[in-house]
């Protein structure tokens, strides 16, 4: 008997309405073990598609076919290679980039980014990690890569009852990797760096900051540089700021490989170094704040919005009129309205009189499915300062 779920009214409800996934009160009845591809029925007997199943986390169905339409080894196949077809024709600048961004290329839960010659993966679901041997001999047959690294260390993984690890699945995958951004160059940790090794998501948007990025600088939260390193050209100074001694190093090291010797460093805590910058009467015409995810669950919600008020109320006072602040939200409960209005808030506070440039979110090769609001979660304000 194929293993199959029946689910609640509800959950068909929300699958109608394009969502992918059904949630753990949504299920009248189980009869399949943890990691299986289950048959989905709804309420009334229907079969609504198959779905990826799990026993432990809260999102027990994640919908990969719809109607009989069975998840073969031929359909993730044909998935796999339709994802690939879609980084090809962006004609992406870079060496570095996403190829397969889980939902939102209806292969759920399975990330894979590409460093050059070599594919970082992360299998963030039960049935997914089951898979993976299989999927990574698919993944190099259609890409013909060297090596293949599973990058199985995001916490999401103990929601599903599975252990975080990194590990080799394929080749070889060197420590560090060569990538190039456009003209810019830099190295990536594959093995320990933050994600897969690098903020692929933000790539497109460092490349429009350098589009309106000219005189003194500031970048905080700089992490190995990406942002700097892009508008450093444009600028006549550019002071790149973060806590860690070590993000601090490796920006230190990507200016020297790039000749960009207007960047400086700095280790410091961004907020207290914002508010010391402004009694200092420090001014900048170019202003990035990416900080991390200040939210990442809805009960952190409020004090994630009073770090955001804060720091962009010092940057629009540290900001020239004329000048650009590229500001930042990678926190999915923060959405796009309430960002704004944050910013709307800061601009108020700061007594600065600002436009909206761009609005920008993740890279196009991290595309947003319509239906699953939890595949829009970077926020990217281009804003300028006019008084």
């Amino acid at each position: 008997m194929h293993p199959t779920v029946k689910i609640h009214a509800r959950g068909e409800s929300r699958i109608r309405d394009g969502h992918l996934w059904v949630y753990r009160a949504d299920i009248l009845e189980v009869h399949a073990a943890p990691g299986d591809v289950v048959c989905v029925v709804g309420s009334h007997g229907r079969t609504v598609g198959h779905a990826l199943y799990s026993d432990r986390s809260q999102i027990s169905l994640r919908l990969f076919s719809f109607g009989d339409v069975v998840p073969d080894s031929s359909l993730w196949r044909r998935r796999i290679e339709a994802a690939l077809a879609f980084r090809e024709s962006l004609a992406i600048d870079a060496t570095a980039y996403r190829l397969i961004h889980g939902e939102a290329d209806l292969l759920p839960s399975l990330i894979v980014d590409r460093y050059g010659d070599y594919l970082v993966v992360q299998a963030l679901s039960q049935a997914v990690d089951r898979l993976l041997p299989e999927l990574v001999r698919l993944l190099v047959e259609l890409t013909n890569v060297t090596g293949v690294l599973a990058r199985n260390d995001p916490k999401v993984r103990l929601l599903e009852g599975l252990d975080q690890r990194v590990e080799l699945l394929h080749g070889h995958v060197p420590e560090r990797v060569v990538i190039k951004e456009g003209q810019i160059e830099y190295e990536a940790d594959l093995w320990q760096g933050q994600k897969t090794g690098l903020f692929l998501d933000q790539r497109e948007n460092r490349q429009a900051a350098a589009t309106y990025a000219n005189g003194d600088a500031l970048d905080c939260f700089s992490y190995n540089g990406g942002f700097a390193l892009q508008i450093a050209r444009k600028c006549s100074s550019v002071t790149a700021i973060d806590i860690s001694d070590e993000a601090v190093a490796r920006t230190k090291a990507n200016a020297t490989r790039n000749g960009l010797t207007q960047i400086q460093t700095l280790s410091a805590n961004v907020f207290d170094e914002l508010r010391r910058r402004e009694v200092a009467g420090e001014r900048f015409d170019t202003i990035v704040l990416d900080p991390p995810a200040f939210a990442k669950n809805k009960a952190s919600v409020p004090k994630a919005l009073s770090g955001y008020r804060e720091i962009n109320l010092r940057a629009l006072k540290l900001l020239n009129p004329g000048g650009h602040l590229i500001t930042c939200s990678c926190s999915y409960n923060v959405d796009e309205a309430t960002f704004g209005q944050v910013l709307h808030e800061s601009a108020l506070d700061a007594r600065a009189h600002v436009t909206v440039v761009e609005k920008r979110m993740q890279s196009r090769d991290h595309p947003v499915l319509l239906g699953v609001p939890e595949t829009y979660y970077l926020k990217c304000l281009i804003l300028r300062r006019i008084l």
